[in-house]
């Protein structure tokens, strides 16, 4: 949530690998949700396999609150490529709108999702219900990245007159931007209202600065909703690249295994070689040859050259 995605990935990565090794296999839906999150905010398709290895893991163990966790990503994912339907029927199994669902941590975290979406999906009341709720439970005291959100929400629900306030209250209260990524999405909604009631100029400057943060992160579909928001201000802003170009979209470690692959080592080579399972590799490798396009392994070095 600090903005360190790279460490984060690999710690992620690093905790799989622990769990499976040492026979811990339902803690894996730990590392699953923080991969699902990863791979939705930066608009990977691959969300929705490590959000269903979560619920896979969880459902069989009957942990059904972790399962529920599976939805966050999967409204966050939703959110990137713009099916507001789809956020708001993910945020609300975790908390209905109006109300913040005890013993669900999570329940915070996807408050401004479930707000915007409302919105979004002429819920009105809704979103005013839920903006209100988040006020009343104290979320701002709790810490500067939920007074970020609900100072957002309420001023998303606010009119055009009150809403600019509201949104720079947001953007400047204290800590808001250690938070990089929530940051730049309030950012990006400060300056689609801004353009909407016409201040182009200013809007300008806070969707620079949400399209300068999210191209950072790599977040590839919030960076191409800044970049045609911006456009649509009268800047002109190429689209950026999506992350793995040239290699059918391939994290940076599928790239690294995909690679050596194709020099013909073998899974338990390849994990003797990063330090995983040959389980791990056979799994990556899984998900590797339908993102290439190809079925088999012989197949790889032409479509790595490609």
């Amino acid at each position: 949530m600090v903005g360190r995605w790279e460490e984060a990935e690999r710690l992620a990565d690093e905790g799989l690998e622990l769990a499976e090794s040492h026979g811990y296999a339902f803690m894996t839906w730990f590392f699953h949700f923080h991969k699902a999150l990863l791979a939705a905010a930066r608009g990977d398709p691959e969300a929705h396999w490590w959000a269903d290895e979560l619920t896979r893991v969880t459902t069989a163990r009957k942990a059904y609150g972790a399962a529920l966790t599976a939805h966050h990503p999967r409204a966050l994912a939703a959110a990137g490529r713009g099916d507001w339907e789809a956020v708001y029927q993910h945020a609300s199994r975790l908390s209905p709108a109006g109300r913040l669902a005890p013993y669900t941590s999570h329940a915070l975290w996807v408050a401004l999702d479930l707000v915007e979406a409302a919105l979004r999906t002429n819920r009105f009341a809704d979103a005013v219900a839920h903006a209100r709720a988040m006020r009343e439970a104290g979320l701002p005291e709790l810490s500067s990245r939920l007074a970020l959100f609900t100072l957002a929400a309420e001023a998303l629900v606010a009119s055009d007159e009150e809403a600019p306030a509201l949104f720079e209250r947001a953007v400047s209260a204290p800590g808001a931007n250690h938070w990089p990524f929530d940051y730049a999405r309030v950012q990006l909604l400060y300056g689609e209202r801004l353009r909407r009631i016409g201040s182009v100029a200013e809007a300008r400057s806070h969707l620079g600065t949400a399209l300068t943060v999210f191209q950072r992160l790599r977040a590839t579909p919030w960076a191409n909703r800044a970049g045609a928001e911006l456009r649509a201000a009268g800047r002109n802003q190429p689209l950026p690249v999506a992350e793995g170009a040239g290699t059918g979209g391939l994290t940076t470690q599928e790239v690294e295994i995909a690679m050596l692959a194709a020099e013909g080592l073998t899974n338990k080579q390849i994990g003797e070689r990063l330090f995983l399972s040959h389980r791990t590799v056979g799994t990556h490798l899984y998900r590797i040859f339908p993102k290439l396009g190809i079925t088999s392994r012989a197949a790889l070095r032409d479509a790595l050259s490609q």
